[in-house]
């Protein structure tokens, strides 16, 4: 019940992050082309929301189970090996997600914000913008022990 509200908020959050990237897209388009003047902020706040719809897309996919797989392995296993397979690489992904996303993300975060590093056009905290990676890496850890748990 919970993954399904979880997977429901992230589908509402990535299609209003890819809404917002492609106003900022046009408006940019526009202010150049038409208005003959860009907007100094236009690109910089389109990679900054890329950056948040690629991280939390691949938290998504990873609760989807959408990811690319190489399967040439558990073709040749029997469903009991399978699982066994699926919770190794399932456990691999845990503790890498844990160690580079939240760990090394929130240790990133801290020192971007301690710093007072700000993004050039737009003079957001460049905090603000790591914090996509420790959240989701928690999202990726919370599906992947999710799917520990309905795979029994």
């Amino acid at each position: 019940m919970v993954k399904i509200k979880v997977d429901k908020f992230l589908e509402w959050a990535l299609a209003v992050l890819l809404a917002f990237m492609v106003l900022d897209v046009l408006w940019g388009v526009f202010t150049r082309y038409v208005a003959g003047n860009q907007s100094s902020w236009t690109d910089e706040l389109a990679r900054f929301l890329l950056i948040w719809v690629g991280v939390l897309g691949a938290a998504y996919a990873s609760g989807k189970n959408i990811h690319i797989a190489i399967d040439i392995l558990p073709n040749y296993l029997n469903k009991k090996n399978q699982k066994k397979l699926q919770y190794f690489i399932d456990s691999i992904i845990i503790l890498f997600v844990l160690s580079v996303f939240v760990i090394g993300g929130l240790r990133y975060v801290y020192i971007s914000l301690s710093l007072g590093q700000t993004s050039p056009a737009l003079r957001l905290p460049m905090g603000v913008v790591y914090l996509i990676f420790p959240l989701s890496g928690i999202l990726i850890v919370y599906y992947k022990i999710n799917h520990f748990f309905q795979n029994k």
